[in-house]
């Protein structure tokens, strides 16, 4: 079944796919359609965030209900790429130890 979903949402990104080349070929959409599409059909709300070198936001979005969990690039340009997904999700609460830090 969670693999039935996950192509669900493959699927679902394919109606915002931009053109791309024929070797990488990518799930792509305005952010705001994409949110809504992870939060209404997944349950999916952001767990994290980052900033990539090339000024791109990275997120991941999960649900501790159902495991589910996505990992979004947003260009400037409002664009968001699907650049992974899958299931059993879990939150840790490990806090990483600065180096030099005796364990």
């Amino acid at each position: 079944m969670k693999l039935l979903s996950l192509a669900a949402l493959i699927g679902a990104f394919g109606c915002f796919t931009l053109p791309a080349p024929a070797t990488a070929q990518q799930s792509c959409g305005q952010r705001d359609q994409v949110l809504e599409r992870l939060g209404s059909q997944y349950g999916e709300s952001r767990q994290s965030i980052g900033l990539a070198p090339n000024n791109g936001v990275v997120e991941l979005f999960a649900s501790t209900e159902t495991g589910t969990w996505t990992l979004l690039m947003t260009q400037p340009n409002g664009v968001s790429c699907l650049i992974a997904s899958g299931q059993a999700f879990e939150m840790t609460a490990e806090v990483a130890q600065a180096k030099g830090d005796d364990a």
